[in-house]
């Protein structure tokens, strides 16, 4: 599996995409760096900073990305390169976040609130889905795709699931008026492109989630977006819903990159409204090859609507949040045996793809294997008073 190009990675309009992100510099200023492209090259403007949530709370931040003043880091082709090492070189990509919360949207797709319900009914074992599934479909008899959650379609649904005992908690958050919100990771934790991925070592029942990521900033404007993979354990969160945090939040198991998308005329929420997400694993040990798309078209509620959920009187988020918007993709392919659906092995490589946002590829490993997450908020504070 070769390592993917500029062209592989990188918006199909290049020329038209205002990027911002985040690498690693060694020598006299080691640490994170903001960064920019132009003209295929890669422009350090902390400056503008220091941090991105700063960055994001700019009113003149479109200005400042375009004129891109700052250092040379050189081409961006040598940091997608080097960001794919086996040992990343600097400067390498890191998650263009920071400080940032990182909340993620869970069942906004008909498809996943299905599969959903299939992991609490099955209580984690694989070998009961796709039974489960089928009983299922029989039982709702509705194309829950058309049911706008909160409706009065979808009360009277609830109220006859109710009555059938076929009612369940993410049924609940899937049509109900309100939407899952929950914290997907920690503030400067999430991996970028070409970091490994960590699957928790007890999971056997696990798959990807391919996302789009808004970018948001403390007065709930949103400034742009990414993609993301929200790595999923399927059989800990089956067992329950109250191994949320077990089942979402390990070493390395919530990737974001390869950069952030500025909205601006060329780009818009109209534009995440209307992605195809594509995912492509490809086994190392095995030649698997699994390819699926989620058509941000299908999703149930719209983002900004998760966005207002998400902050407001309610909720404030002064240093801004990164939202994960959900999937409708939930792998079903038999991998390791009839009937047994899918899950990962080590090494597999996912990317993760959509032609406005470019690329964001990482390979799997075990979180408990993988380098520990050690660069917290105070160690950024004390990056940045050195610099």
């Amino acid at each position: 599996m070769n390592p993917l190009s500029s062209t592989d990675t990188l918006p199909a309009d290049l020329d038209n995409a205002l990027l911002v992100g985040r690498v690693w510099l060694d020598g006299s200023h080691s640490g994170p760096a903001l960064v920019t492209v132009n003209n295929g090259q890669v422009i350090d403007i902390t400056a503008f900073g220091p941090t991105m949530a700063d960055l994001l709370e700019r009113d003149d931040l479109q200005e400042v990305v375009r004129r891109a003043e700052g250092s040379n880091l050189g081409s961006v082709e040598a940091l997608l390169e080097n960001s794919q090492l086996p040992q990343p070189q600097a400067p390498y990509l890191l998650a263009p976040c920071d400080v940032q919360a990182v909340k993620a949207c869970g069942v906004t797709f008909a498809v996943s609130l299905m599969e959903r319900v299939i992991e609490e009914q099955a209580g984690g074992d694989s070998a009961r889905a796709a039974e489960l599934r089928d009983d299922l479909q029989a039982l709702i008899g509705k194309d829950l795709s058309k049911i706008k959650p909160g409706s009065d379609e979808a009360m009277s649904l609830k109220k006859a699931l109710q009555e059938r005992g076929g009612w369940s908690q993410y049924m609940e958050v899937g049509i109900g008026p309100d939407a899952e919100v929950f914290t997907k990771a920690q503030p400067l934790s999430s991996v970028g492109f070409g970091t490994p991925v960590g699957l928790h070592p007890s999971s056997q029942w696990n798959n990807p989630e391919p996302e789009i990521v808004l970018a948001v900033d403390s007065r709930g404007q949103v400034r742009g977006a990414t993609l993301g993979n929200d790595v999923n354990l399927r059989d800990v969160e089956g067992r329950s819903a109250l191994l949320l945090g077990k089942a979402k939040d390990n070493n390395a198991s919530c990737s974001i990159g390869p950069f952030i998308r500025l909205f601006d005329d060329h780009f818009d929420i109209d534009s995440v409204r209307s992605c195809q997400v594509s995912l492509r694993i490809e086994g190392e040990d095995d030649d698997f090859l699994l390819q699926g798309e989620s058509d941000m078209r299908e999703i149930s509620r719209d983002p900004l609507d998760l966005v207002h959920q998400t902050i407001g009187d309610h909720h404030q988020y002064p240093d801004g949040f990164m939202l994960f918007l959900g999937t409708m993709f939930s792998p079903i392919q038999d991998r390791d045996g009839e009937g047994q659906g899918f899950t990962h092995h080590l090494g597999d490589r996912v990317t993760i793809a959509t032609p406005a946002l470019g690329a964001l590829v990482n390979r799997v490993g075990r979180s408990d294997q993988l380098p520990p997450w050690t660069y917290g908020i105070r160690e950024l504070m004390r990056h940045l008073a050195r610099r």
